[in-house]
């Protein structure tokens, strides 16, 4: 595929968070609290992966959608000052721009509320066939936060996959706890890397012990790469199984760590990397994610990530 303008499209959610805590419990009654930390950073499970993967060196453009509004301006500054192409974010003329706000517990716990703003409008006409035909590599974030796109992937994923690209997707949660794999099954036959955390491998797969999980998951095409948080992560490729540690780290604030994750492990593989090695640079990108406030602030170029793992810049 030479020749091609980009690494990576990143297709998705794009917000800002408004990330708040450490909170106790909540008390209503009109109660005001105070907290330690407060701070507006971009959010979005795709948002956060695009910026990690441009950190890291990859060509990276982001195709989704953001109201015409001020948190939509936000949003496009902000992917476009860490290095993403935004030449295909699209400008929702009627509904508004996501916002999410992030509650901390100061134990790595959170609670994300979220409002869906545009991402309901999200659909296949804003992923154009001529993107998808430009690219290496293309992933989506937060499927069941955007039901037409979520209808619409398995055909833009084989698209991809007929021009040449590979495929990844991290569902994320499922807000609603369903877990429809009638809606999941399709999108996996034409995904080549399946990214969910420990519990949505769980959650989709039905299965209690996550080695199960993940094979589980694998039999259905993907190779799985489950992030695992402080016991590290695994990877499933039919049936061989790898798993590593993690990266040792004083953790200031873990949300959009398993985005970090994502953009490694796809960073690597781009790069010609075989799974273990690919594997423990996920880990090193998500856990040094989270040495700052905020998703995208303390994401690792790949020369730390290298370091992280003693690879040393390996190619």
């Amino acid at each position: 595929m030479s020749g091609v303008a980009f690494d990576l499209v990143v297709i998705g959610d794009a917000n800002p968070d408004v990330v708040l805590g450490p909170v106790g419990a909540l008390a209503f009654g009109q109660r005001e609290q105070l907290v330690e930390q407060g701070r507006l950073v971009l959010g979005g499970s795709a948002a956060i992966m695009a910026c990690g993967a441009a950190r890291l060196g990859v060509r990276v453009a982001f195709a989704g959608r953001v109201g015409d509004d001020p948190a939509g301006a936000f949003v496009r500054e902000e992917l476009a000052a860490r290095g993403v192409d935004v030449g295909h974010l699209v400008q929702d003329p009627r509904l508004p721009t996501p916002l999410t706000a992030v509650l901390t517990t100061g134990d790595g716990d959170r609670a994300v509320l979220t409002a869906a703003g545009c991402l309901t409008a999200t659909g296949p006409e804003d992923v154009p066939s001529a993107l998808l035909s430009a690219t290496r590599h293309v992933h989506a974030a937060s499927f069941f936060l955007m039901p037409r796109l979520a209808r619409a992937l398995p055909e833009l994923f084989a698209q991809a996959r007929a021009y040449g690209a590979t495929t990844s997707l991290d569902t994320n949660d499922d807000p609603a706890a369903r877990w429809d794999r009638a809606a999941v099954d399709p999108v996996l036959k034409v995904t080549d890397l399946l990214l969910p955390n420990a519990a949505e491998a769980r959650a989709l797969s039905g299965e209690p012990q996550l080695t199960d999980a993940a094979a589980s998951l694998a039999r259905h095409g993907p190779t799985v790469v489950v992030k695992d948080g402080e016991r590290g992560a695994l990877t499933c490729a039919g049936a061989r199984l790898l798993r590593t540690g993690a990266v040792p780290v004083a953790p200031v604030d873990a949300v959009g760590a398993g985005d970090s994750f994502d953009a490694g492990f796809v960073a690597a593989r781009l790069r010609g990397l075989d799974l273990r090695t690919s594997l423990a640079v996920a880990v090193a990108c998500g856990s040094l994610s989270t040495r700052a406030h905020g998703g995208t602030a303390a994401q690792p170029t790949w020369d730390e990530a290298c370091a992280a793992t003693d690879l040393k810049g390996t190619e």
